[in-house]
C-alpha cells in the first residue's frame, strides 16, 4: 500500500485515542568527509527491513553474514588484501564503519582495523558460539554483523576489529 497524505490522516485517524503511532527508532552516527575528516554526529532513523526485504537486497553471501550471523572463510574475502585510500561502509545501510587509514594486516585472513570511524557507528554483543566468549560487532542503524573485535590490536587502542568483507562496500578516496 502506497502511504499518500491522506492515508497517513486516515490511518492516524483510526487509532485508539491516546495512542500515539510508533515513532521510528533514531540512532546516532558518526559521519566523515571523503578524506576521513569527521563532520559530526546526527541523529538518523533506525533502519528495520523483514527477512524477506533484506534477502531481496543482499546477495546470498551478504546475508548470510549480516542477517544470520556468518563468517566468511578466511582469506577469500574482496577486501582482506585491500590498501587502497578509501571508506569501508556497512553493505546494508551504507552506514560509514572505518577508514582505511586504520586498516592493518592482521595476518588473520580478515580485514581489520583497529578503529570505527566513530564509537557510535558500531554495537557491540557478547557472543558465545562455538564454546569461546567473543565480542560481537554490528553495525549501529542496521543491526548488520559484522565481524568480531578482540584486543590483540595495534597502539593507539589496542583493538583488532576482525570484519567479513561480505558485510562491508568499499568507497575509494577521490582521485583513486
Amino acid at each position: 500500500m502506497k502511504l499518500t497524505r491522506r492515508t497517513f490522516a486516515c490511518l492516524s485517524a483510526c487509532l485508539p485515542l491516546g495512542v500515539a503511532a510508533a515513532a521510528t527508532p533514531q540512532v546516532r552516527i558518526g559521519y566523515v568527509d571523503a578524506t576521513g575528516k569527521p563532520t559530526g554526529v546526527k541523529s538518523v532513523d533506525k533502519i528495520v527491513k523483514t527477512d524477506a526485504e533484506w534477502r531481496a537486497q543482499l546477495t546470498s553471501a551478504q546475508y548470510a553474514v549480516t542477517r544470520k550471523q556468518g563468517t566468511e572463510r578466511a582469506f577469500t574475502g574482496k577486501y582482506a588484501k585491500t590498501k587502497d585510500p578509501g571508506i569501508y561502509t556497512c553493505v546494508c545501510c551504507g552506514t560509514p564503519l572505518f577508514h582505511s587509514s586504520t586498516k592493518f594486516e592482521s595476518g588473520t585472513g580478515w580485514p581489520s582495523f583497529y578503529a570505527p570511524i566513530a564509537k557510535e557507528n558500531v554495537s557491540t554483543t557478547e557472543d558465545r558460539e562455538y564454546g569461546m566468549l567473543r565480542v560481537e560487532v554490528h553495525c549501529s542503524r542496521c543491526d548488520g554483523h559484522l565481524g568480531h573485535v578482540f584486543e590483540d590490536g595495534p597502539k593507539p587502542t589496542g583493538l583488532r576489529y576482525c570484519m567479513n568483507s561480505a558485510s562491508l562496500n568499499f568507497l575509494p578516496a577521490p582521485g583513486q
